[in-house]
């Protein structure tokens, strides 16, 4: 990947629904060259998708927050499986670094959020854990 592809993929984050024909005067080149780097992105896996973020998805969880999760032992995956059941858990990540799982949580309100930390935290092989109300989002992952 060069800076070509590095600047593509930025302008790409900023607006994924950009012409050809603008990403090829904002990165300097040509029509076919934006449009082949693309395709090649794609298939070397470095572009997964595109997406649309609706206004509805952010208001549905006005109470959003991370859980980090330290786990004891090799529950890992266990412990995932039933995060992934909740219906409250909008994503989880597995990593490295002080603790072993993140947790991405949405909730209606502040009373469910707190109802959702209570059970996570009852789960057989959770040891530890801290969490992170998100205040507002600047930029949505896509």
């Amino acid at each position: 990947m060069d800076d070509t592809d590095r600047k593509l993929l930025s302008a790409l984050r900023h607006d994924a629904r950009a012409s050809l024909s603008d990403l090829a005067l904002e990165l300097g080149v040509s029509r076919t060259t934006v449009r082949s780097r693309i395709e090649r992105l794609q298939r070397a896996g470095e572009i997964l998708g595109f997406t649309v973020v609706l206004k509805e998805d952010t208001a549905r969880d006005p109470v959003r927050g991370l859980m980090m999760l330290g786990i004891e032992g090799r529950g890992a995956d266990r412990i995932v499986r039933q995060l992934n059941g909740l219906s409250a858990v909008r994503a989880t990540h597995t990593t490295n670094g002080r603790w072993d799982v993140i947790v991405e949580i949405g909730t209606p309100t502040l009373e469910a959020f707190d109802a959702v930390l209570a059970q996570i935290r009852r789960l057989d092989g959770i040891v530890s854990s801290e969490t992170n109300l998100l205040l507002s989002t600047r930029k949505a992952a896509g």
